[in-house]
C-alpha cells in the first residue's frame, strides 16, 4: 500500500512538473496529462486493491466482490494516459500528418476501451476487467513507441529520441520483471519464509524509479517536432 501511494503521489508530482516547465510544447502539456491520469489510477488502484480492499469489496457482505468502480476508473485512467503519451509522442516525434493519425487513434482507443470495461461490468466477464486485457490493450502503443523513438535516434542522434527510447524500454523491462516474477512463483517462496514481496511491489518499485527518470533526464529534453515534413526523405533532423 506504501509503496502504490507513493507511486500516485509522485507521479502525479511529475505531472505538475511538466505543466509548470510545458511553455509552448504541446508534448510536454499531453505528458503531464498523462502523468496526472497515471498518478489518480495508481491512488484507485492502490485503495482497492490493496489498502482498502476488505472494506470496499467485503466489509457487510456474504460473499466479496471480484471488482469495484475503484478499480474501473483505475483501468479506465491507466488506458487513457498511455494514450495521452502517444499523443505527446505525436506533438514530439511526427509532422502534421502522422500527427493527427496518432491523435485520432488515441482517442478511439481510449473510447473503446472505454466501452469494453463497461461491458465487463455488466456481463460480469472478469477477463474484459482485468489486468492482463489492459496490458494487451497498451502494448502495441508502447512497442510503438519504442520503436520510433529507437528508429529516431538512430537516423538523427538526437538526445531527446535517446531519452524516451530508454523510457520506453525501462517500461518494458519493468513489465516484463512484474511478468517473470509472477510466474517463478517468488511471491510464494518468500511468503513460505515469512517475507512478503509480491510481484506487484516489483512493479512498483520498477515504475518508481521510471516516474524519477522522466522527471530528471526526460522531462526538459521533450519538445514539439517544429518540422511539419517529418519522415521526408531528408537526413536533416526535425
Amino acid at each position: 500500500s506504501i509503496l502504490v501511494y507513493f507511486l500516485g503521489i509522485i507521479t502525479i508530482g511529475v505531472g505538475l512538473y511538466f505543466f509548470r516547465i510545458h511553455g509552448d510544447h504541446q508534448s510536454r502539456k499531453w505528458w503531464g496529462i498523462a502523468l496526472l491520469l497515471w498518478g489518480l489510477g495508481a491512488l484507485f488502484a492502490g485503495t482497492s486493491y490493496q489498502a482498502f480492499s476488505y472494506e470496499i469489496k467485503c466489509s457487510g457482505q456474504t460473499l466479496c466482490s471480484w471488482t469495484s468502480w475503484w478499480e474501473i476508473i483505475y483501468l479506465i485512467l491507466s488506458v487513457a494516459s498511455i494514450d495521452s503519451m502517444l499523443i505527446s509522442a505525436a506533438y514530439s516525434s511526427c509532422g502534421q500528418k502522422y500527427r493527427k493519425v496518432l491523435q485520432a487513434y488515441a482517442f478511439m482507443n481510449i473510447a473503446l476501451y472505454s466501452i469494453i470495461v463497461i461491458i465487463g461490468v455488466v456481463a460480469l466477464n472478469k477477463f474484459l476487467i482485468s489486468f492482463e486485457l489492459l496490458l494487451i490493450v497498451t502494448a502495441p502503443t508502447i512497442l510503438f513507441l519504442f520503436i520510433l523513438t529507437g528508429w529516431r535516434y538512430f537516423k538523427y542522434r538526437q538526445g531527446m529520441d535517446f531519452a524516451l527510447w530508454i523510457t520506453w524500454s525501462w517500461l518494458g523491462v519493468t513489465i516484463a520483471a512484474y511478468f517473470t516474477y509472477l510466474v517463478l512463483g517468488f511471491t510464494e517462496y518468500l511468503w513460505e519464509r515469512g517475507f512478503w514481496f509480491s510481484e506487484n511491489d516489483v512493479l512498483h518499485i520498477g515504475l518508481i524509479g521510471w516516474m524519477i527518470f522522466i522527471a530528471v533526464k526526460v522531462a526538459k529534453q521533450i519538445t514539439d517536432n517544429p518540422n511539419q515534413a517529418q519522415f521526408s526523405t531528408s537526413d536533416k533532423a526535425p
